[in-house]
């Protein structure tokens, strides 16, 4: 294809030939009814014109009978540019007047018409007047009109104009047309080129951006923004990949060494049930990181927003207190809840209620001081005071309205994280040096990450001083009652399904 049929074929072009084709008819109907007023202007002057020399020759006739109404005539019609006058018998039989000749007919017409005639000296030419007949006493006609020359040249004056304007619309037109379709085309060129790159395996590449906003730039910004998001999920599967084929290998590992220990040196049938119910806990474990990885990616891609309902978020922070209170109490931490009532969000209940469960089970696993007792240590415990050992084993679980986002937290007196290893901790499977010793994988703030997204809100680590508070921040239901007693939504009675809600078998970060 040439450059120039690829020009033509553009849409921009298209449409720039669809808007001379309309420029160009409203352009002809205005020029029409212009001259059609214009038209009807002079023949109406002309008629007015006529109809003042007729009520004269009238009184003419009336004063001197048709003798003085022929003199008048006869002056009148050699007089240079003088009007058209006819006067004949009944019959048609001319006594006066610069007519040499009229078609059949036209004398017999009453009121104002327009024929063809022609003047007495010029028989070779036929001309177009406006004339009216008027029937005198005596039965004599007299006939006055008025050349429709100057009629014609305005008429022709508008034709020229209208032809003249129409070919400088389509001239102008067509070359504004190509014009706008270069721009046009260069810049989709540019994105066919940017595209071209990026479909060859270069996600970085973005589709160029004028600046103009326009509609192609925000085409532009949008495509940009969902290249985004793909290069951030291509990421994160790479980076999934890479997580498991390195932090998978070593429980796998693990696994086959017990199965061929078992085999080597196993004995009794003591032996093999030692070992195989070790392998369980291996594949438990491996389980639950399949099901955090699978979890996280559902909430990454979004597949969870079908299941969204408005719930009251400050239930499930309640009902999530109360059932790890009794997990917090073996540990020897005080689990403490300040909850506000009427927090309604839209969302997923159980993934919602998963990321909270994630939280509060790294605040019970990473939230108290290590260089201090618990407080069930019993009586060989070091001699620490105890309003300082109840004030360092603290873990809060809060849920509160802030402007419109609904805000939930999980506080937590411990050591905390360094503020330049925030960002990092909420990758997969990273652990820090200080809970590698502890049982997890390191999913747990990822999980909390992905579901704070999947409901347009953030996941934001802060300083508690001591210790870290975990918010997640989802938007608000605005205007929406919730009445203390009536269910929620059907399924809402069991709040967690799966074995990663249970206190104690949580693998977080």
């Amino acid at each position: 294809m040439t450059a120039l049929g690829k020009l033509l074929r553009t849409t921009a072009f298209k449409l720039s030939l669809a808007y001379l084709l309309i420029s160009a008819i409203s352009a002809g109907a205005v020029m029409g009814w212009v001259a059609w007023n214009v038209k009807k202007l002079v023949d109406e002057q002309i008629a007015s014109t006529i109809e003042a020399e007729i009520a004269g020759l009238s009184e003419q006739y009336a004063q001197g009978g048709i003798r003085a109404l022929v003199d008048v005539v006869e002056r009148r019609a050699r007089q240079p540019g003088a009007s058209l006058y006819l006067v004949t018998t009944f019959v048609g039989e001319t006594i006066a007047g610069n007519v040499a000749s009229l078609p059949a007919g036209v004398l017999q017409r009453p009121g104002v018409v327009e024929s063809s005639y022609q003047r007495l000296g010029d028989i070779d030419s036929r001309r177009r007047a406006l004339a009216r007949i008027f029937v005198l006493p005596g039965r004599f006609r007299l006939l006055v009109g008025r050349d429709l020359e100057d009629r014609e040249t305005i008429n022709d004056v508008m034709v020229r104009a209208l032809t003249t304007s129409l070919i400088w619309l389509t001239v102008i037109g067509t070359l504004g047309g190509i014009f706008v379709a270069r721009r046009v085309l260069r810049r989709v060129d540019a994105m066919n080129a940017s595209a071209q790159q990026i479909m060859s395996g270069d996600l970085s590449g973005r589709l160029p951006i004028a600046g103009s906003n326009d509609e192609l730039d925000r085409l532009a910004q949008n495509l940009n923004s969902m290249l985004e998001r793909i290069s951030e999920l291509m990421n994160g599967l790479r980076e999934v990949s890479d997580n498991i084929a390195h932090d998978l290998k070593t429980p796998l590992t693990r696994l086959r060494n017990r199965a061929e220990e078992a085999l080597r040196i196993a004995v009794t049938p003591d032996d093999y049930r030692a070992t195989l119910e070790t392998m369980i806990d291996e594949s438990d474990n491996l389980i639950r990181i399949f099901n955090a990885l699978l979890m996280i990616a559902r909430a990454e891609a979004g597949t969870d927003r079908r299941a969204m309902r408005i719930f009251d978020v400050a239930s499930v922070a309640q009902d999530l207190s109360e059932l790890y209170e009794p997990a917090a109490e073996e540990g020897g931490m005080e689990l403490r809840v300040a909850v506000d009532q009427r927090l309604m969000v839209n969302g997923n209940r159980e993934l919602i209620g998963q990321a909270l469960a994630n939280l509060i089970d790294n605040a019970l696993k990473y939230g108290a001081q290590p260089d201090l007792p618990k407080l069930s240590g019993g009586s060989d415990a070091p001699s620490v005071n105890a309003a300082t050992i109840a004030k360092s084993n603290v873990v809060t679980v809060g849920a509160r309205r802030v402007g419109d986002r609904i805000e939930i937290e999980v506080s937590d007196s411990g050591p905390g994280i360094a503020t330049a290893d925030r960002e990092r901790v909420i990758g997969r499977f990273v652990r820090l040096e200080g809970s590698r010793s502890r049982p997890g994988s390191g999913l747990g703030l990822s999980l909390a990450s992905a579901v704070a997204q999947l409901h347009h809100g953030e996941l934001r680590l802060e300083d508690n001083s001591p210790g870290l508070r975990v918010v997640i921040a989802l938007p608000a239901v605005a205007n929406t009652t919730y009445v203390p007693g009536l269910p929620m939504e059907a399924g809402q009675g069991t709040l967690l399904q799966n074995d990663e809600s249970r206190p104690g078998n949580n693998q977080k970060s």
